[in-house]
């Protein structure tokens, strides 16, 4: 199932759109917002695959929501006004509805996201070779990554996205994921430091004061509340008076 997030700030059409991806088999309605500012709390606690979204919305107009977030899913825009089609297919929309639009428009647009997603989704792989517990897969862009877990140095929260740090790339996977999330999937060789970091113990090079020193040029404050659990971990491993 694809999960989508319609936004829109008018009661009727927002209740079109949800009415409109409940026809669709392969698409779930995981939530819809009157507001872009609803939207990106909503994104805070949760991921989804397309975004449905109104341009011209109070407060924060759909387009410049869509332009702060720094993995955006999939996004059909929706709007009244047909002069928006440029500038939202700039931003790399996967389509753009103008109003008032039929089933038979939402079908393309929701056609378009699932060939995309069919396209770049990894099969999964046959046969033996170990347990799929050693790896996940997140979602970057428009593409869909594994990631040895084994292989992750840290992790960075910022809002609704996470910055996953990997052994020898300095370039982060940026993914629209909770940090409670990925907890859940990660072994006891990570722990949470701080509300924004976790850190794959295994990996640490050093613990100096209140910091963790990850390399030369990486260190990671310790939060207050996560200094106990820490520091419990450093007096099973110390050795020495």
């Amino acid at each position: 199932m694809i999960r989508c997030l319609a936004i829109d700030d008018e009661p009727l059409a927002l209740q079109q759109l949800a009415a409109y991806i409940g026809k669709v088999p392969f698409l779930e309605l995981a939530a819809q917002c009157q507001s872009a500012l609803e939207a990106r709390k909503f994104l805070e606690e949760d991921a989804v695959d397309a975004i449905f979204c109104d341009i011209n919305m109070p407060d924060l107009k759909g387009m410049d929501f869509v332009k702060s977030l720094l993995a955006p899913p999939m996004v059909v825009f929706t709007t009244a006004y047909a002069e928006y089609a440029v500038e939202g297919f700039k931003v790399n929309a996967v389509d753009y509805l103008l109003k008032p639009f039929g089933l038979q428009d939402f079908l393309r647009a929701a056609n378009r996201i699932k060939e995309r997603l069919d396209v770049t989704t990894p099969l999964p792989q046959q046969g033996g070779g170990g347990g799929d517990s050693d790896t996940i897969f997140v979602k970057t862009e428009y593409r869909i990554v594994k990631v040895t877990i084994a292989d992750i140095r840290y992790i960075e929260a910022m809002s609704e996205y996470l910055k996953i740090y990997l052994e020898g790339d300095p370039k982060p996977i940026i993914t629209l994921l909770s940090m409670k999330r990925i907890e859940e999937r990660l072994p006891d060789t990570f722990m949470r430091i701080h509300r924004s970091y976790i850190v794959n113990l295994l990996k640490i090079q050093e613990v100096n004061k209140n910091r963790v020193i990850m390399d030369a040029d990486t260190y990671l404050p310790i939060g207050d509340m996560y200094k106990e659990a820490f520091q419990s971990y450093l007096d099973a491993k110390f050795l020495g008076k």
